[in-house]
């Protein structure tokens, strides 16, 4: 039977090749995004429903329900990234305190208040997922702690959902190519030393996270919950 599965974040990149797996096996597919015109166009392109919406928004989140007619079998919170640096006149300060908030919004509040907004319209033996990064535990600044952040609300929200058999983890991803995460900074030699970190030599693929999330959500991966999936090629490992 084909599930609803809802992506934040859909439009490119890891949420893109999620939304391809699944549609590719019959699921019913939403993708959102901020933007109205990348969202429908996107959404087009790979035969998805498209919702324009912030996911960092309380006001546009909320109105979710509303666009999803059916239950929602998954949820695959991709909305995430780097924030754009500040190049004003603003206090350095306040450039610290405004950063560290924008990141938190986008890579933890976003999934947050998705959830929130869907609980009550999740399937029974639903999934939650979301994408963390190696970050979480190698550090990385605002991005690292706000990463680090969403693996700890996952451990209480499987907590709170396990009774109606629902799963919840997070995909903590390490260097994965053919995104727009880097914005264009990706250097040769950085690219280089990722790779060099990795036992198997080769960066992450969307691919490679499309199909954790697709075993994630099948009903083989229904004991494991609470869980952050490392998928970094060994670049960081934990016993």
């Amino acid at each position: 039977m084909a599930r609803t599965v809802l992506i934040t974040g859909g439009t490119s990149g890891i949420g893109a090749a999620v939304a391809q797996r699944f549609i590719n096996e019959g699921d019913n597919v939403i993708i959102t995004g901020r933007n109205h015109t990348t969202v429908t166009a996107a959404a087009e392109h790979i035969g998805a429903t498209a919702i324009a919406c912030d996911a960092t928004d309380p006001t546009q989140v909320a109105a979710l329900p509303e666009h999803i007619g059916d239950p929602v079998d998954v949820i695959f919170n991709s909305a995430g990234g780097l924030i754009d640096a500040d190049h004003s006149d603003t206090p350095p300060l306040t450039k610290i305190a405004n950063a560290w908030a924008d990141s938190f919004a986008l890579n933890v509040t976003s999934a947050v208040l998705t959830v929130e907004a869907l609980k009550d319209r999740l399937a029974d033996n639903g999934r939650v997922i979301s994408v963390g990064s190696i970050a979480a535990d190698t550090g990385a600044g605002n991005y690292g702690a706000a990463k680090a952040a969403l693996a700890n609300w996952n451990i209480s929200l499987s907590q709170t959902l396990a009774p109606r058999g629902i799963t919840c983890n997070v995909i903590a991803a390490g260097y994965v190519v053919d995104t727009a995460f880097f914005k264009g900074a990706m250097t040769d030699q950085r690219h280089d030393r990722l790779i060099s970190q990795t036992h198997n030599k080769r960066p992450g693929t969307v691919t490679d996270i499309a199909n954790t999330a697709f075993f994630l959500a099948s009903e083989g991966a229904s004991h494991i919950t609470g869980q952050s999936i490392r998928v970094n090629g060994g670049a960081h490992t934990t016993r």
